[in-house]
C-alpha cells in the first residue's frame, strides 16, 4: 500500500494545532462550562400558570447531553485533543522529550539542532519525528 503524503497548508495546520494544544485543551473545559450553564436560561412566559401551565416535562440532564454532543466546536476541539493524546500516548520517551520540546516548551525558537542535541539524536531523527508524528495525527482526525 502506498503511503499518502500529507500537503503542506494540512501539515502546517497539525503543527498549529499541536503549537495550541495546551489552550485548546483550557478552550474545551471553558466550552463544556458555558454549554452545561447558559448564562440565558430558558424563559418561562407562563409565570401566572394558566390553562397550559404544564407546557413540556423538564429534562435537564438530557438537554444539557444534548447541548454537548450538538456543539460543533466543542466536538471538533475534543476530535483533535484526543488524536493528540492518542498518538502522544503511543510515542516512546525520546519522541514525547521532542513533542514537548517542540511544542508544549513556550519555546518557539528550539531549533532542530537544539533539540536533537538536549535529546541526544540526530538532527535527522528529529526532523523524521517531527514528520511521524504529524503524519499519524493527521491519519488519526482523518486528513490523511
Amino acid at each position: 500500500m502506498e503511503s499518502v503524503k500529507l500537503q503542506k497548508a494540512t501539515f502546517k495546520h497539525i503543527e498549529a494545532e499541536l503549537y495550541q494544544y495546551p489552550n485548546t485543551v483550557k478552550e474545551i473545559k471553558k466550552r463544556r462550562v458555558e454549554l452545561l450553564h447558559p448564562y440565558l436560561e430558558e424563559v418561562d412566559e407562563n409565570q401566572g400558570g394558566g390553562v397550559n401551565s404544564v407546557r413540556a416535562i423538564s429534562r435537564p440532564t438530557e438537554r444539557m447531553a444534548t447541548r454537548l454532543t450538538a456543539d460543533k466546536r466543542l466536538r471538533n476541539l475534543e476530535e483533535i485533543t484526543e488524536a493528540i493524546e492518542s498518538v502522544y500516548s503511543d510515542l516512546n520517551d525520546k519522541q514525547k522529550d521532542f513533542v514537548r520540546m517542540r511544542y508544549w516548551s513556550g519555546r518557539n525558537n528550539a531549533s532542530p539542532v537544539m533539540i536533537a542535541m538536549e535529546t541526544d539524536v540526530s538532527e535527522r531523527t528529529v526532523h523524521n519525528y517531527k514528520r511521524k508524528i504529524v503524519e499519524a495525527i493527521g491519519e488519526k482526525i482523518g486528513w490523511l
